[in-house]
């Protein structure tokens, strides 16, 4: 809704001005603008360039057990109760949990599922208990059938960021 308005408001600007703007250089600022502003950034600002890719960062995990990156995958879900994990999509069938460093920052609880992510931090193989993995499924909203069904513990490739950036 914010890009609309700012992209009506630019839009309202060049027309009201004097001199007939140049076409091209409007759509390039609109562009640029609307660019700036669908970059949220959560937790500590990161450099974006230089992301790996899914199927980068598995090729560069193989035989490691941590790996410190940056990295660009796809929301599959966030926590609905506070924002404080996210899953993404590692391009391979599976995903990957994703939690924040310090528990110091949290991601929308709704509305960026499906949008791309780039985040900088550990990336590493760790074990699940079954208890964490029922309070993982309760914040995600899960029935309780599905939460009772969870008997064994997990072991899974896991991230620990230090800073977000969600993009459309």
């Amino acid at each position: 809704m914010r890009k609309l308005l700012l992209v009506l408001a630019l839009i309202g600007f060049y027309a009201c001005s004097e001199t007939a703007p140049n076409t091209e250089a409007q759509t390039q600022d609109v562009e640029a603008v609307v660019e700036t502003v669908s970059m949220n950034y959560y937790g500590d600002t990161i450099e974006t360039t230089g992301a790996l890719t899914p199927e980068a960062f598995l090729a560069e995990m193989e035989g490691k057990d941590s790996l410190y990156t940056t990295l660009q995958a796809t929301i599959n879900e966030t926590c609905k109760v506070k924002g404080c994990w996210m899953t993404v999509d590692m391009g391979n069938g599976e995903e990957m949990r994703v939690r924040f460093k310090d528990y110091g920052f949290f991601v929308p609880k709704e509305g960026v599922n499906g949008m791309n992510v780039i985040m900088e931090g550990f990336a590493f193989t760790d074990t699940l208990s079954v208890d964490y993995l029922k309070h993982l499924a309760e914040d995600a909203e899960k029935s309780p059938e599905e939460i009772a069904a969870i008997t064994e513990p997990e072991i899974s490739m896991n991230f620990e960021a230090v800073g977000v950036v969600i993009t459309e």
